[in-house]
């Protein structure tokens, strides 16, 4: 057999499902890979490579007695805002350093249950500003985005096969997007966060990114129990194509790519008609910052009266801020997000997806800023499911990507256009 770290997640299951592969050999391959990328890269927040190999003997044990783990042995990379009881979470701040929770948080212990590796990978604080310390593997003088970085840049590396990010704004697709690699925000409450550092109750979302669409349908059909495998459809999708409230972000890189990709997808059949959403969706959009930032303020009261210092001073001056608006300000917000989920389904009447931007460009040079989510926060708040997939390179060598955005509950519909649209894409 060639490198088992080169197969694809399914690929791979399906060799130790068969037998021909075990999960210790190819937690051999994927570490010396690791190896040789993590120096740079710093995708991990905890990785020591002799508990891994436990976990995998654990996993080749499980297998031998007969259970049926459809993830078994497959890497799977997990945000350091999951609480895990065997390796650290800190939630990228030092106030939390060496912290070890008793229990793993509920996503995590799907994962576990389902047969999966697990290993820590950075987020920026708190999963907001301050970035951590991952480069892009795509070129290490790149952000991979934020605030999944370790889970994208892992996953962009080749060094895990799946990665939990969390999204409050853009902090799943927009690092994906930048990585290389599909990362797929579901319905808000698909994963329960219990055991998560939540930040903002309104708007935190569980997802998952993976190599490519087949992986996160494969990955996300045994974590959640529902089936998300893309159907095969008989004609090309109805999309409407959305630059939304920031369209004057987009960089000339993302203009490019929304004329190419919207001619491979009529070229394959679909129709692609632009479609300008109204009043509602500007108002929520307009208020995404204070539902935010004042939710956030009132999720790390502890930190804010007791380890003030430990702060980094961006964080510290946006909770300032949340916590001297006004009260009424948080209501009005999301009283603007209830009537935007409200009014979505019947702005697309008629369409299949929204096409959309995942990022206002390639990701910016240097490590300070993690990008901006401009593209994706509206996705968010809508509570709707959106999947990036990579869709090509910036001016400067660096992935971009396309959004597919269905209405909430329309998951695998999603999945299933943005693998048409992959499709179309490769020509």
């Amino acid at each position: 057999m060639s490198d088992p770290a080169t197969l694809s997640a399914t690929a791979a299951a399906a060799q130790i499902a068969a037998g021909k592969l075990s999960a210790s050999a190819l937690a051999e391959a994927m570490l010396s890979r690791i190896g040789k990328r993590e120096k740079t890269l710093k995708a991990f927040a905890h990785l020591k490579p002799a508990q891994i190999r436990k976990q995998a003997e654990a996993v080749d044990a499980a297998l031998k007695a007969g259970r049926k783990l459809p993830l078994a042995g497959l890497f799977l990379g997990v945000k350091d805002v999951l609480d895990t009881f065997d390796q650290p979470s800190q939630y990228g701040s030092p106030i939390w350093a060496g912290h070890k929770p008793k229990s793993d948080a509920a996503s995590v212990a799907l994962a576990r249950r389902a047969g999966a590796v697990l290993a820590k990978t950075h987020t920026t604080e708190f999963a907001t500003r301050f970035p951590a310390p991952t480069t892009n593997p795509h070129h290490a003088g790149h952000t991979p985005g934020g605030s999944s970085a370790g889970s994208a840049a892992g996953v962009g590396a080749g060094v895990l096969h799946f990665a939990y990010g969390t999204q409050t704004a853009g902090s799943i697709v927009r690092p994906a997007a930048y990585c290389g690699v599909v990362g797929f925000k579901p319905s808000y409450g698909t994963f329960h966060r219990a055991g998560m550092k939540v930040m903002s109750e309104s708007l935190d979302t569980i997802g998952l990114m993976a190599r490519d669409v087949a992986d996160v349908a494969f990955g996300m059909t045994a974590l959640s129990g529902f089936d998300h495998t893309p159907a095969e459809p008989t004609r090309g999708p109805r999309l409407a194509l959305v630059m939304g409230p920031t369209a004057a972000d987009a960089l000339p890189e993302t203009l490019e790519l929304i004329e190419r990709v919207s001619f491979a997808a009529r070229a394959k059949g679909a129709t692609v008609t632009p479609v300008t959403l109204g009043a509602p969706f500007t108002e929520a959009y307009n208020l995404h910052g204070h539902v935010m930032n004042m939710e956030s303020a009132e999720a790390i009261g502890w930190e804010l009266d007791h380890a003030r210092d430990g702060l980094s001073d961006v964080l510290r001056e946006r909770m300032e801020w949340a916590l001297a608006e006004p009260r009424a300000k948080l209501a009005e917000g999301r009283a603007a997000f209830a009537a935007a989920q409200a009014a979505f389904p019947g702005a697309i009447q008629g369409y299949d997806a929204v096409l959309t931007p995942s990022a206002p460009g390639e990701a910016p040079e240097g490590l300070g800023s993690t990008g901006q989510p401009v593209f994706n926060t509206l996705w968010t708040l809508l509570h709707v499911p959106a999947v990036t997939i990579p869709a090509g390179k910036g001016p400067k060598g660096l992935p971009l990507g396309i959004q597919i955005v269905t209405r909430r509950g329309e998951d695998q519909a999603a999945l299933t256009w943005a693998q048409w649209l992959a499709r179309a894409l490769d020509g």
